[in-house]
């Protein structure tokens, strides 16, 4: 299952505080930034692969509950 607190962590270290600004950030969609931010649903293969360029976060860490990761 999706996990955005690492995502929402990692965007927030970079300056970006809102889906608005990690739309910007990884070019896509502010609907699919919205879903991502709130959790709504997991990143497509295209968006992780988005979100591991521009934070390191890979799929894995991304699906897997955020206290387990640690």
């Amino acid at each position: 299952m999706y996990d955005r607190t690492l995502l929402r962590a990692a965007a927030a270290a970079e300056g970006q505080h809102n889906y608005v600004d990690l739309a910007h950030h990884l070019k896509v969609a502010q609907s699919t930034a919205w879903r991502l931010w709130y959790g709504k649903n997991a990143p497509s293969i295209e968006t992780a692969s988005k979100v591991t360029k521009a934070y390191g976060l890979t799929l894995a860490q991304l699906l897997e509950p955020a206290e387990a990761a640690t």
